[in-house]
């Protein structure tokens, strides 16, 4: 008879006797790890493969004997990393403006301005990428506790309630929706620590890539304008003497 009181007050029995407000705290947590794991692992593995996607463009980027190159080679593999992107664009842009000029307002200005504007607004777009899903991240890892919190409330009503309505404060009384409360706030702090923990380590992830990016960004922008590639941008001990492409 012990045996079957134990297992009587386990998991099962104190979800069995929450109320709809207990259950619908109890999904609404679940439903949030589940989503938190979700964009933890695909942006992990996206994060990954974008890295070392990167690295091998930019390995072959500075190795390249011509733009001609780089040109065969996006249009072979397509665009595939935020680098490959931003040279793509970069180099379509001065191409585009060498063959046509300012024949619209937003390509006034020198070859300069348009090649900046159009390295500029990729920038942007992949920051925009690389931040997509971190705000859902960052939203349940600061909401996560409180919404276990309102359950271990509301778990300690229920007990104060039992005890008011039976005269003593006995423990088959408050033992269940203390267990409710309990259970919700570990469930709070379950979901909301991976999420943080997600959120920082994508964060800096994204972070560091950006300053790459940019960096990138200065090199490529100071050759195309100038056709001579800058002596501290990544991979700057593989740098040779690049030429122009031949202007469309």
């Amino acid at each position: 008879m012990i045996v079957n009181s134990e297992t009587t007050l386990g998991f099962g029995h104190f979800i069995a006797q929450a109320d709809a407000v207990g259950k619908t705290l109890l999904v609404v947590l679940l439903l949030m790890s589940a989503l938190s794991w979700y964009l933890i692992l695909m942006k992990g593995i996206t994060a990954y493969l974008r890295k070392r996607r990167s690295e091998a463009f930019l390995n072959f980027f500075w190795n390249a004997s011509s733009l001609e190159q780089v040109q065969n080679e996006i249009a072979t593999h397509g665009v595939r990393d935020p680098f490959s992107h931003l040279t793509a664009h970069a180099m379509h842009a001065q191409a585009h403006h060498a063959k046509y000029g300012a024949a619209k307002l937003e390509e006034a200005g020198s070859a300069q301005d348009f090649l900046t504007r159009t390295m500029k607004k990729v920038l942007d777009e992949e920051n925009t990428r690389l931040e997509n899903g971190l705000t859902v991240l960052a939203t349940i890892g600061s909401t996560a506790p409180f919404v276990g919190l309102f359950g271990t409330v509301w778990g300690v009503y229920h007990a104060l309630v039992a005890i008011g309505m039976s005269g003593a404060g006995t423990l088959d009384k408050v033992a269940g929706p203390v267990g409710e409360a309990l259970i919700m706030t570990g469930l709070g702090l379950a979901v909301a620590i991976p999420a943080v923990m997600g959120y920082n380590w994508l964060t800096r992830s994204n972070r560091v890539l950006a300053a790459k990016l940019d960096s990138f960004a200065f090199d490529l922008f100071a050759f195309l304008s100038t056709g001579q590639a800058l002596g501290g941008g990544a991979k700057a001990e593989n740098v040779r003497s690049l030429k122009p492409a031949a202007k469309a």
